[in-house]
C-alpha cells in the first residue's frame, strides 16, 4: 500500500450516531455492568469491547452492545488476528471482524503486535515476535490486508513482552516506526505494558517513550499489572488486567498527555471484575488528567474526531 492508509469507505447509512471520541476516557464494557451503565445519568466517554467475544450472529451478547453503542462511542480491540505470526491471516476470521466493524461504526478499532497461532494451533496468550527487516515486511504485509478489508485504518498496539529474541536487529519503537512507515496505520499506545516491558528487560520507560511515535498514537490503554517472581527469584511484572492502575503507569501517563495532549485512554479490567463504580472511579482519574492537559499541544496526528 505504499506506507498510505486506505481511504474511510463509510457505509451508505449509519445505523448509530458519530458520537466524537476524542479527548473522552473510556473503559472495558462488561455486560454485569450494563444495568449500573444504563441507570447511571452522567456521561461516561467510551466503552472497549473485545472482537472476538462478539462474532456470533446475536444473542445476548449483541443485544447488550446495540444498547451500549446506541448513546456511546465504541472501540473495538481485536486480540486473535495473530497480526505478528509467520502465517497468512485467517480469512474467515478477518472477514468477521469486518462485520463487526460495519455493524457497529466503532470510532477505534485496533489489534496487538503480537501472534497466536501456529499450523492449527490457536495459544490464549499474546506472543512477542522477532524484530527484523524480515518481519517488518511481514506485519506490514498483515496490517495491509486488515486496513484494505476493513476500509479505514487500523491502530497497532505495542506489547507486554517478558523474553527478548536474540535475532533481533532493531529496537522495538524503531519496528514500530517503520510499520507506520509502510502502512500509514496508527498506534495504541498501552502504557502498563511500557511499563511492564520496561521493569522485567531494565531500561527505562521514560526512554522508551521518549524514543516512541508518539505523533501517531489515537488511543492509550491503562491497566493493572501482577507482580510475581522468575525462576531466580527476581521480580516479574505480569500484564494482568485484574486490578487498579499502577501509581507508576499514572505518572507516565502524565507525562505522555503533557507532551500530546488529551488523547482517547481506555482502562482495562478483564479479570476479577469489579464492581462498576470502582471501574468508573479509574476512568474519571484518568479522564481528570485528560481535562488538566486539554489546552496543551497536541501533537498526535492519528487522535480521533
Amino acid at each position: 500500500m505504499n506506507g498510505l492508509a486506505p481511504a474511510h469507505r463509510a457505509p451508505e447509512t449509519f445505523r448509530f450516531p458519530a458520537y466524537p471520541v476524542a479527548g473522552l476516557a473510556g473503559t472495558s464494557f462488561k455486560h454485569e455492568h450494563l444495568g449500573a451503565i444504563l441507570s447511571d445519568t452522567v456521561d461516561r466517554g467510551f466503552f472497549e469491547v473485545h472482537a472476538e467475544n462478539y462474532m456470533g450472529a446475536g444473542g445476548p451478547p449483541h443485544d447488550a452492545l446495540t444498547r451500549i453503542r446506541r448513546d456511546h462511542p465504541v472501540s473495538l480491540h481485536g486480540v486473535c488476528m495473530s497480526i505478528g505470526g509467520p502465517q497468512p491471516l485467517d480469512r474467515a476470521h478477518l472477514q468477521r471482524f469486518k462485520e463487526l466493524v460495519d455493524r457497529y461504526e466503532p470510532a477505534l478499532v485496533s489489534e496487538h503486535l503480537a501472534w497466536s497461532t501456529h499450523d492449527t494451533t490457536y495459544f490464549n496468550d499474546l506472543l512477542p515476535l522477532p524484530y527484523t527487516p524480515a518481519t517488518v515486511s511481514r506485519v506490514a504485509d498483515h496490517i495491509d490486508e486488515v486496513q484494505e478489508t476493513i476500509g479505514r485504518q487500523l491502530l497497532l498496539e505495542n506489547p507486554s513482552t517478558y523474553v527478548l529474541f536474540p535475532e533481533s536487529t532493531m529496537s522495538e519503537t524503531a519496528f514500530i516506526r517503520e510499520l507506520v512507515r509502510r502502512t500509514g496505520c496508527g498506534l495504541l499506545l498501552d502504557i502498563n505494558n511500557v511499563f511492564v516491558s520496561a521493569n522485567n528487560h531494565g531500561y527505562s520507560a521514560l526512554s522508551y517513550l521518549a524514543d516512541f511515535p508518539l505523533e501517531h498514537v489515537g488511543e492509550i490503554h491503562l491497566a493493572g499489572h501482577a507482580e510475581q517472581e522468575d525462576d531466580e527469584g527476581d521480580l516479574l511484572l505480569i500484564d494482568s488486567h485484574d486490578g487498579p492502575v499502577a501509581d507508576a503507569v499514572w505518572k507516565l501517563f502524565d507525562v505522555v498527555i503533557g507532551r500530546c495532549g488529551p488523547i482517547p485512554t481506555l482502562v482495562e479490567w478483564d479479570s476479577a471484575i469489579p464492581e462498576w463504580p470502582v471501574l468508573e472511579a479509574e476512568a474519571v482519574a484518568a479522564q481528570a488528567i485528560l481535562d488538566r492537559h486539554a489546552g496543551g499541544t497536541m501533537l498526535g496526528k492519528a487522535h480521533a474526531g
